[in-house]
């Protein structure tokens, strides 16, 4: 590939160069780049909000395959505590990634600033009869090394017929402390509808589910629906998973030279264009960590969201 080619700047050449503008941003907010190009302050950066009333980052960080080695530990620990302090303080875990290493990991990472963290982790469905849920609970909060969960998510559904198991689960967690709020994960509209029939069903404040440029299904239902019920989707994959070759798309990449930044943020703003999704990439590294979090300020132009559905289609 020459160096001329544009799809360098798509994931790597470029990630430091988009966070070192933040170094730029003056006090009013924002500093001109370009016709294009802008770099927001913390303060302007896109928040979405739950149900409850709860604000958090649009931007947040994956750990579906942290602490197993991929990547060595303390690379992966750095790339979080990087994510942390560029303002993606939402972390997604769940007790079964890894065996519970995942959320060891998480531990030692957010050890000694809990308080700036927003700790997101799973009960699996075989997990919610009797005191099952909250003896997983107590497992998940040791490993973490804290008191209680911002969020804790269903990981996949269950029969229609223990949704009132579940979510008297939940709320007895919540009455006791050890979680702020619960959602659920992989849900379809008829299993969310299902949910809200429930008494106390509605207190769901997330559906986390499948969701990136490539992969738009939950734009025919699952998504118009959650902005129906105010009810926030979180993005899983939202680069499109492993294996994923999303980010070698040319449109991304033109887009991306554009806004001096990496295909990846680009990828990233397209998911929390419309305030109702909040994604959850996962990083290895510091660098793509930063990447990331360029996104959490990129504001895609109207013509550069149509060229991407388009090359996209529903």
């Amino acid at each position: 590939m020459k160096s001329s080619d544009t799809r360098l700047l798509s994931r790597r050449e470029f990630n430091e160069g988009c966070v070192a503008l933040g170094s730029l941003v003056t006090l009013s907010g924002a500093l001109a780049l370009g016709a294009a190009t802008a770099v927001a302050t913390t303060d302007t950066a896109r928040t979405v909000r739950f149900r409850d009333g709860t604000l958090v980052p649009a931007i947040g960080q994956g750990s579906w395959h942290i602490g197993q080695g991929r990547h060595p530990a303390a690379d992966e620990e750095e790339a979080l505590r990087t994510g942390l302090s560029l303002g993606m303080r939402l972390i997604d875990t769940s007790g079964n990634y890894g065996e519970g290493r995942s959320e060891e990991l998480i531990k030692r990472v957010i050890a000694g600033q809990r308080d700036r963290a927003f700790v997101v982790s799973k009960v699996e469905a075989d997990e919610v009869t009797g005191d099952a849920m909250a003896r997983a609970c107590e497992a998940s909060l040791t490993r973490l090394g804290t008191d209680h969960l911002d969020l804790y998510l269903l990981h996949s559904p269950t029969p229609s017929a223990e949704l009132s198991e579940v979510v008297a689960g939940f709320e007895s967690l919540r009455a006791a402390g050890k979680i702020r709020a619960w959602g659920v994960s992989n849900f379809t509209v008829t299993q969310m509808e299902d949910l809200f029939h429930i008494p106390q069903g509605d207190r769901c404040v997330t559906n986390q589910v499948f969701y990136n440029l490539g992969g738009r299904g939950i734009e025919r239902d699952l998504l118009p629906w959650c902005e129906r019920h105010s009810m926030p989707v979180m993005a899983y994959s939202p680069l499109g998973g492993l294996g994923a070759n999303l980010l070698g798309d040319p449109n991304l990449g033109r887009i991306a030279a554009a806004h001096a930044c990496s295909a990846a943020a680009v990828a990233l703003a397209w998911t929390i264009r419309g305030g109702n999704v909040i994604a959850i990439p996962e990083s290895g590294s510091v660098a793509h960590a930063k990447e990331n979090a360029v996104a959490l300020s990129l504001t895609l132009t109207p013509q550069e969201i149509q060229t991407l559905d388009t090359a996209h289609p529903l």
